[in-house]
């Protein structure tokens, strides 16, 4: 009796570190950004060494996109915040190295979006703007970019939400997020249940959402397909 009296539910507990959890989930939210704008960077840059002709450029992106996909992001976390201070010499915060770590695993996927993106466009298009005399700028943001976009956006928001529970792993090297600060708390108050029990909820209520949008971004791009 005494046990289920301690697992019980007290909403009072969360109430009273209600400061600390919602610092938690901005440094979530600070992680998710710094981890997205490398993503985005890199799969840029990424697409842009493809694009080349060169066969070491291509083969160095085909490497690296590789890697990232195939290694664990803890694995990679670890190294960074570990290992990179003694083989390199840098020494970073947690924050830092793990939300590079996690932007240079996105920037990975993030470069197969966008090739996928830009593979759907018809190349009849495209050589139908070359022969209207579009120069390479104008040929991408007219007829490239607004096509490819349409494709990319449902998978993009679909890692979005990968993303956003992966900052999750940052708690591992002490990373104040929403899940270390509900560790921390559960250690301090006793309290694990109610705590874990709120960071979950608060998990799938921001990500749920996102996961639906994405859902309806790409039943939207089915019904136009086919209509």
């Amino acid at each position: 009796m005494e046990g289920g009296l301690f697992m019980s539910f007290n909403l009072n507990v969360l109430v009273g570190n209600s400061s600390a959890l919602v610092a938690g989930l901005l440094l979530t939210c600070l992680a998710t950004l710094l981890a997205l704008m490398v993503g985005i960077i890199g799969a840029v840059i990424l697409q842009v060494l493809r694009s080349y002709p060169s066969l070491i450029s291509r083969g160095l992106t085909e490497a690296y996109i590789c890697f990232f996909r195939t290694t664990p992001e803890m694995v990679l976390i670890f190294w960074a915040y570990f290992c990179m201070p003694i083989a390199l010499g840098w020494q970073v915060s947690g924050l830092a190295a793990g939300s590079v770590t996690l932007g240079l695993v996105a920037a990975a996927y993030l470069a197969e979006i966008l090739r996928s993106g830009i593979e759907s466009v018809p190349k009849g298009q495209i050589e139908a703007g070359q022969s209207l005399g579009l120069h390479k700028f104008p040929l991408w943001y007219r007829i490239i970019l607004p096509q490819a976009v349409t494709v990319m956006v449902a998978p993009f928001i679909n890692y979005l939400t990968e993303l956003i529970k992966n900052t999750t792993l940052l708690a591992a090297i002490g990373v104040g997020e929403l899940a270390f600060v509900a560790y921390n708390m559960g250690a301090q108050t006793f309290r694990y249940f109610e705590f874990i029990t709120a960071i979950g909820i608060g998990y799938f209520a921001l990500i749920f959402p996102i996961s639906m949008l994405a859902h309806y971004l790409e039943q939207r791009k089915l019904r136009v397909v086919h209509a």
